[in-house]
């Protein structure tokens, strides 16, 4: 028999949860929720009352009537694997945005009611289709969330104002990575609400904090800034400890009221309709703006989010004043100063359900996709406002958030990317340039020129530089590339920028010092010369079991951390802050961080304050047969510059393929050769021929044979060119 355990003025440090006339329901455990009956309240019962089955699919004229007081923008938050994809497949579900079988049989489990249908039925319907928001094949395969998607649904409400009694209702459903934290600083900008999301098994992780911080942020800085609501999810597993995670989410995120804390299960659909209750009455509408008089005179709308397809670029937008209509004629607005007066023509428009549904029209408050013909993917940025051709030139308020476009979001780490066929360059410029208007965290800076490090010399040929936001964006945007475009490009291992301080020295005749930030480890300066690295460093918050505290302590200090600290935050799990260098992170810190906590520990880096820090680094490089191999070269710490260098050519020698001549792997630091491997050759039995030995036994015949055969193995060595793999720069990635 399984109980919900109920707390009645429980103290824990700031934190006093009373809870006053509790009733225990003793809950089977083997029986299915949707199968039996819950015990309702009598005042929840007069709440309960079925309302008519409405949704966005099958109500659509009703769009047409709904104020922008009664639209309700938000975002789900959450660290990875939390249950946002999850939640928000039910809550379509329960909107009716998958049909009215699916909404009656959601609205049944909401109420308690008891279902009769076959097992089979039964168990088809507990399934959240995560799939309806995860769209993207890396998503479906990795099972997580790489990219922002929204939906908009319908939703009967006593909240609403207009004649309905209905609420537009706006979803967004962020990633939980850190390494997309863009892409949910993005949807915070255009949402007025926000649902933290929290595991009641595994409670507050590194991330947590990150998306928390995130909207305190926005709290501070912006007119409108989201109203935050907190849920637990995950409610139903055996493990879950919703009593205590609520207790400590209130200490640690400041977290007043414990009882406002929502209970949800997606697989249960329990504490759905209550999330979306809450979510309509405590997150309030956009703000229209100063200048608009609602006579659908001038028309607004801004650019939420992009994607390009086979038809061209489409556009998420938000329509802020007025209405969109087919074969309205538009032109972009980046600022309030620079604007373009290229005119297009609308060419399709509707909303998203999260599939495309055209409806010919979008009115003020509603977000929904458009199609106008555009190409360049650069002006569709989100951020830029669509304005009426013919009212571009008249005096207009544009939001604040619209000079987002502007703004040039700062890269944590670089790599260059080359494709993999020799004359697919074109091809895959075409096709980072769609994908950066997709991805808000890339950032395609120029093209790498030959001659420098991440051209890729003859190894590789030219490729594109690209900024990264971390480790795992780089796999995402290779698998995308895969996937979405059909090339197979070689990512080169990420570099971090350094600041290099040149001082004056006999051997560069300096007069002053100067100061370069060094992104292409071919500007690294040679040995001898005189100066100062600056390397950049990260806080890393670290959330591990207390059982793992050692391990986690001693990774800490073999990836040279400083200022380690460590907090309580239950009688399970401790908090670890400390002072990273942000190239160990961006190795295989993660991997080898979930290897020592057996995958419980969770990471999330953010800024240090000072951001750089001295330290004694040098540069490792990468020579095969004598030639560097500049796109192999990387930085490491002195102390370290042996081990990892002979780590790197020993995982050389097992990924790059055997030839008919010898490869040999040198690894040279400050002029020096510190690791050095080979690889053989194929050889052929020049002595044996047609089953035969050659030349019987004339020593001499069979010593000339083989100094022939050495002659031209040499020949080979030098002349030969091998072709590298992404193993081989995978190799680099990970020294350890």
């Amino acid at each position: 028999m399984k109980r919900l355990l109920l707390v009645n003025g429980c103290y824990r440090g700031r934190c006093r949860w009373r809870l006053q006339q509790c009733t225990v329901v003793p809950l089977p455990q083997q029986t299915p929720f949707l199968s039996r009956k819950r015990t309702l309240s009598s005042s929840s019962q007069q709440l309960q009352q079925r309302p008519e089955f409405i949704s966005i699919v099958t109500h659509e004229h009703l769009l047409d009537t709904i104020p922008l007081c009664d639209v309700r923008n938000f975002c789900l938050i959450a660290h990875i694997d939390h249950g946002k994809s999850s939640l928000s497949s039910r809550i379509l579900e329960l909107t009716g945005n998958q049909g009215l079988a699916a909404q009656q049989f959601a609205l049944k489990a909401s109420t308690g009611e008891e279902i009769i249908e076959d097992k089979d039925i039964i168990a088809a319907a507990s399934k959240e289709k995560i799939e309806l928001l995860d769209t993207l094949a890396v998503e479906r395969q990795r099972g997580i969330t790489v990219k922002a998607s929204t939906a908009s649904m319908l939703y009967p409400h006593p909240s609403a104002k207009g004649p309905n009694g209905v609420l537009l209702l706006h979803l967004y459903d962020t990633p939980g990575h850190a390494d997309f934290g863009l892409e949910v600083t993005r949807s915070l900008q255009f949402a007025q609400g926000a649902v933290l999301l929290l595991d009641a098994a595994q409670g507050i992780q590194a991330q947590t904090w990150s998306v928390y911080d995130k909207v305190k942020h926005l709290e501070a800085t912006s007119e409108q800034p989201p109203h935050l609501l907190i849920a637990l999810t995950k409610i139903d597993l055996d493990s879950a400890r919703p009593v205590n995670v609520a207790l400590t989410v209130s200490e640690w995120l400041n977290w007043e009221d414990p009882d406002s804390i929502l209970l949800t299960s997606a697989r249960h659909r329990r504490g759905i309709k209550e999330l979306l209750d809450a979510i309509c009455e405590q997150v309030p509408s956009p703000r229209p703006l100063a200048d608009d008089a609602d006579d659908d005179v001038m028309m607004r709308a801004q650019v939420v989010d992009s994607w390009y397809d086979s038809r061209g670029v489409n556009c998420l937008v938000q329509i802020l004043s007025g209405q969109l209509k087919e074969s309205d004629r538009i032109s972009i607005v980046a600022d309030g100063s620079d604007s373009q007066t290229q005119s297009f023509s609308v060419q399709e428009v509707g909303i998203v359900l999260p599939h495309s549904h055209r409806t010919s029209i979008l009115r003020r408050g509603q977000w929904g996709y458009v199609r106008f013909g555009l190409r360049d993917p650069r002006q569709a940025m989100p951020g830029t406002v669509l304005v009426y051709t013919n009212q571009i030139s008249k005096p207009m308020l544009l939001p604040p958030s619209a000079k987002l476009a502007s703004e040039s979001n700062r890269s944590a780490l670089y790599a260059s990317v080359h494709p993999a066929e020799a004359d697919g360059f074109e091809e895959l410029c075409s096709a980072v340039e769609r994908l950066a208007l997709n991805d808000t965290g890339l950032a395609v800076q120029k093209t790498a020129s030959v001659g420098s490090g991440e051209g890729g010399g003859p190894f590789l040929g030219p490729g594109l530089r690209v900024g990264f936001q971390g480790l795992l964006h780089v796999e995402v945007f290779r698998q995308r590339l895969m996937d979405e475009f059909g090339i197979d490009a070689v990512v080169t291992p990420p570099k971090v920028p350094y600041t290099i301080t040149y001082l004056p020295g006999q051997k560069n005749n300096l007069q002053e010092s100067y100061t370069v930030v060094v992104e292409d480890l071919k500007d690294w300066p040679e040995p001898g010369i005189k100066c100062k690295v600056m390397e950049p460093v990260v806080t890393a918050r670290i959330v591990a079991r207390v059982e793992d505290a050692g391990a986690v302590m001693d990774l800490i200090t073999r990836k040279r951390g400083t200022e380690l600290a460590t907090k309580s935050i239950d009688e399970d799990k401790w908090l670890f802050t400390a002072r990273l260098p942000w190239a160990e992170c961006v190795t295989d810190f993660h991997d080898l961080l979930k290897n020592a906590t057996a995958g419980y520990g969770s990471l999330d880096t953010s800024e240090a304050d000072p951001p750089l820090q001295e330290a004694k680094l040098g540069k490792v490089d990468i020579l095969l047969n004598g030639e560097v191999v500049e796109p192999l070269a990387f930085v490491c710490h002195h102390d370290n510059v042996q081990g990892e260098a002979r780590s790197v050519c020993k995982k050389l020698q097992q990924v790059l393929p055997r030839h008919q001549f010898v490869t040999v792997i040198q690894g040279v630091a400050g002029g020096k050769i510190v690791a050095s491997e080979r690889i053989k050759a194929y050889r052929k039995d020049v002595l044996t021929k047609s089953g035969k030995t050659v030349g019987g036994g004339d020593m001499t015949r069979k010593m000339k044979l083989l100094e022939k055969q050495k002659k031209g193995k040499k020949r080979m060595q030098e002349s030969g060119r091998m072709r590298l793999s992404q193993e081989a720069f995978n190799s680099v990635i990970s020294r350890s």
